[in-house]
């Protein structure tokens, strides 16, 4: 009964040829989340001039990308373009995608973090002759960032099981080089068991990591 569950020697002579999509899908999560990181924090300072156009923008992309499905943005960026004469090839699709629906979320992330800094650092900083952009830089930022640590973590981790749906648009990460496999075997429990294994260590060994870095900037 067993076996009919979980092949194990399926598992052991696909394990390989299944991982290799590992590269695409940490490439795209771990690409993806740094420029969404750099966008949100854009986003972040837009949210805050004083110019009321570049809020609106800001509060409008935060709230469309953070209502819409991911796997929506990603076939209108695949599909969708192509209608309008523009064809990009699915990694740069992918690519951008992550990036800008992940922007929302750790904009609002960055944002609480920042807001969470008491008001008497801003003051304090302001008396001592600081800029604007200077009391961001060395006083702020540094104390938000310690503070937007673990839910930046949830993001990144979201990022990387939500990368999966790359497979929609045929790029060969971990979970289309096991739906390949489960079509070749005619087993798709166990390859899709094994993926959530893969999955689940790699979200365990970047939760160590975090953990690391919490301890790191306690110090």
């Amino acid at each position: 009964m067993l076996n009919k569950i979980f092949d194990i020697s399926i598992a052991i002579n696909n394990f390989w040829f299944i991982l290799s999509g590992l590269g695409y899908t940490l490439g795209v999560a771990l690409t993806s989340f740094v420029f969404g990181t750099i966008l949100g924090f854009i986003l972040v300072l837009m949210r805050r001039s004083r110019f009321r156009f570049l809020r609106w923008i800001a509060t409008f992309h935060v709230s469309f990308m953070r209502g819409t499905p991911t796997l929506v943005f990603l076939f209108l960026l695949y599909f969708g373009l192509p209608f309008l004469k523009i064809t990009l090839p699915a990694l740069v699709c992918a690519l951008l995608c992550f990036s800008i629906a992940s922007s929302a979320y750790i904009s609002e992330v960055l944002r609480s973090a920042m807001d969470a800094v008491d008001n008497g650092q801003w003051e304090a900083a302001m008396s001592l002759g600081m800029s604007y952009r200077q009391t961001l830089q060395k006083v702020i930022v540094p104390q938000a960032f310690r503070i937007a640590i673990p839910p930046l973590s949830n993001v990144l981790l979201d990022m990387i099981k939500g990368s999966s749906l790359v497979a929609m648009i045929s790029l060969p990460d971990i979970f289309q080089n096991a739906k390949i496999v489960g079509g070749r075997e005619q087993n798709y429990m166990t390859v899709y068991i094994l993926v959530a294994i893969i999955y689940w260590i790699i979200c365990l060994l970047f939760e160590q990591g975090q953990r690391y870095l919490e301890n790191k900037m306690a110090l």
